[in-house]
């Protein structure tokens, strides 16, 4: 009999924990759905296995190019407690950035990538996940956590896979059925233990090759894998060489910052909401600046210009030999015409 009594006691904690961690999880997606986030889920902190021996294959094949930072210590991106120690669970969240404007059709601008345009998204993400631990940390005075968005060595992509937010396109992406793939990710690792989501989104990418097909220098260079080194995006914004690699340089298709060739042919694109984040609206100049103003740009305007927006990235020396390599390529088609 007391046996029994002990088994029923641990039974009803048991139970009672599991109902706590559903309750906890549920609220917690609801507030972070008020805080503006579009899509949120929940994961264990466990490693990413399976996705660390992909990384590492990537490593191994030279694909990250110039970007020494990502062979640092890459147990500590697929292991979310080498970065938060007391992390049981991770919220992984998705913010929808889409805007319905488009570039200019015109050879003396260059095009800049459409997350670019508004307002820096490691601001307006990490300020929204400031508040969510806020107010968790008000509903359990225990919970302590960690606010991650891309800068910190987190797989944010294979936690929102594994969080049900969406899959892997053959263009490396999150595609979510909801927003495409005009989103931004981010998390929180709590030290919370919280019930997870165990549902994994489908890949539906099914036959469709149309991003390998569209990629202006064959970056992708098989499904779900692409060659940095020959990436727009990667050289116009990471890259810090004095000049682009000639294989970029003489496809940049106007890409002054970035490249969204392989999201803007994806079929899933077409399922875009416009975002109600008013932050992400593109500021003036921005969508397709001139290629003459930006080679113009002082430091102090350049400054004044991009503060608080994620072209910074590319610093100004990248922007404007980006904006060099465009124009040459603008005044050599010009002198093709003029041959002809």
């Amino acid at each position: 009999m007391r046996l029994a009594l002990i088994y029923s006691d641990f039974m009803r904690e048991m139970t009672l924990s599991f109902r706590e961690r559903t309750c906890r999880a549920a609220q917690i997606k609801e507030r972070a759905l008020q805080e503006g986030f579009h899509k949120v889920g929940i994961v264990s902190a466990a490693p990413l296995m399976e996705e660390g021996a992909r990384l590492a294959e990537w490593l191994r094949r030279g694909f990250h190019g110039e970007m020494r930072w990502m062979e640092r210590d890459p147990t500590q991106r697929t292991d979310p407690c080498q970065l938060f120690p007391a992390a049981r669970s991770v919220v992984v969240v998705a913010l929808n950035y889409y805007t319905p404007h488009e570039h200019a059709d015109d050879p003396a601008i260059g095009k800049i990538s459409r997350y670019a345009w508004g307002d820096d998204y490691h601001d307006v993400v990490g300020e929204k996940l400031k508040s969510l631990l806020a107010w968790i940390k008000k509903q359990w005075p225990e919970a302590e956590g960690k606010t991650c968005v891309d800068i910190q060595p987190m797989m944010d992509k294979a936690w929102a896979v594994r969080a049900g937010l969406g899959w892997i396109g053959k263009h490396s992406n999150l595609i979510t059925r909801d927003f495409g793939s005009w989103v931004f990710i981010g998390e929180l690792l709590l030290n919370l233990e919280l019930a997870a989501d165990t549902e994994r989104e489908a890949d539906h990418c099914g036959s469709c090759t149309l991003c390998l097909d569209a990629c202006p220098t064959g970056a992708i260079t098989e499904s779900y894998v692409v060659d940095s080194n020959r990436c727009i995006s990667y050289a116009t914004i990471e890259l810090r060489a004095p000049e682009l690699p000639a294989a970029v340089a003489g496809n940049l298709d106007q890409w002054l910052y970035g490249c969204d060739t392989c999201q803007d042919v994806c079929p899933w694109n077409r399922f875009e909401q416009p975002t109600d984040e008013v932050r992400f609206e593109p500021r003036p100049g921005n969508i397709s600046p001139s290629l003459a103003e930006i080679i113009a740009l002082t430091p102090e305007a350049y400054a004044a210009r991009f503060r608080r927006s994620a072209v910074k990235r590319a610093k100004l020396t990248g922007l404007q030999r980006n904006a060099h390599a465009l124009a040459r390529q603008v005044a050599a088609s010009a002198g093709n015409d003029n041959g002809d």
